[in-house]
């Protein structure tokens, strides 16, 4: 049993429509050897079995809500306003966690100045969690916030949602989720979560994994609020970053986001990739499209990068 020095952390669990996942994810959690856990799951309007499969599980510190179909941020903010934990850990629904993962991060955290939050080493995986292979990444390290958003914004880097630990304090500060993203509102949350943190701490030992799907949406069945929303989350970070530090360091990582979304959004969303080619160059005028693979960078001499892109989509997309 926990005491009253233990820190009672909460797992925030967004669900919709994974009825054929979530039993593996809450097992993780109700399986780590942190002892003071409360997990709280929202079905978000889940049209098939979820709520019922939620419901069949063992009750152990697990509380489901459920709501009408609203949004993976609404769900987050719904399981977050219900919580009591003074840290925070974001799930998505058919992800899951190693059982030592969250005593890990709070050990570290608790020998660190008040206000770090921390980061942990994923692998993905599509099927079976045993084929998951861990290997160093790139954004695997201690850092400043700023250091760390310039390096996954040239690099063009990620890491998902259950990889971070966060105090209670710093997530409050920072701010709920935005309900009006789609596309990549984690990666505008914990921006900003970063930005109110003192640093990053990266515990190597504090593995997630991360399920990829193989039926995963093509960029041309993107929405467009998808899209609109893309383009949003990189007009936000830029002016995250830049209110911290405005340096022509962080004025080319910035750019250079924008130009990866351009390229990403483009040909399916011709305005908003426009619209970051745009910030790009006002940003840095000397920034330029990342390298996207040898034969499509000899395309792209030739062509130029949208004809490139173009032609690039329509062979993916070629039955």
């Amino acid at each position: 049993m926990p005491d009253s020095t233990t820190p009672l952390v909460s797992v925030l669990i967004p669900c919709h429509n994974a009825a054929s996942w979530v039993g593996d994810t809450i097992a993780s959690v109700q399986a780590q050897d942190h002892p003071h856990l409360e997990i709280i799951v929202v079905d978000d309007g889940s049209s098939d079995d979820s709520l019922n499969v939620l419901r069949s599980l063992p009750q152990s510190r697990l509380t489901v809500l459920s709501q009408p179909a609203s949004g993976a941020s609404a769900a987050r903010n719904r399981a977050w306003q219900a919580s009591h934990g003074s840290f925070l850990q974001f799930l998505d629904a058919d992800d899951l966690l190693h059982p030592q993962k969250i005593s890990a991060q709070l050990s570290r955290l608790q020998q660190e100045p008040v206000g770090r939050m921390a980061s942990g080493d994923w692998a993905d995986f599509r099927d079976d969690p045993a084929n998951a292979r861990f290997q160093s990444r790139p954004l695997g390290h201690d850092a400043d916030p700023v250091d760390w958003l310039v390096e996954a914004f040239e690099i063009g880097d990620m890491m998902h949602p259950g990889a971070w630990l966060t105090p209670r304090g710093v997530a409050d500060a920072a701010g709920p989720w935005d309900e009006t993203l789609s596309l990549d509102d984690d990666g505008e949350f914990f921006g900003r979560v970063m930005l109110q943190s003192s640093g990053i701490c990266h515990c190597p030992d504090a593995r997630t994994l991360y399920r990829r799907h193989s039926s995963g949406s093509l960029s041309q069945a993107k929405s467009p609020g998808a899209w609109r929303s893309g383009f949003q989350v990189c007009q936000n970070l830029t002016q995250y970053v830049l209110q911290r530090e405005d340096s022509p360091r962080t004025r080319h990582a910035c750019a250079l986001r924008h130009l990866r979304f351009a390229f990403q959004a483009w040909p399916y969303d011709r305005k908003h990739a426009r619209a970051s080619e745009q910030a790009a160059s006002k940003l840095d005028p000397s920034a330029r499209m990342p390298a996207a693979g040898p034969r499509f960078n000899s395309l792209r001499r030739w062509l130029g990068w949208k004809i490139a892109r173009t032609l690039q989509a329509r062979l993916t997309s070629a039955p």
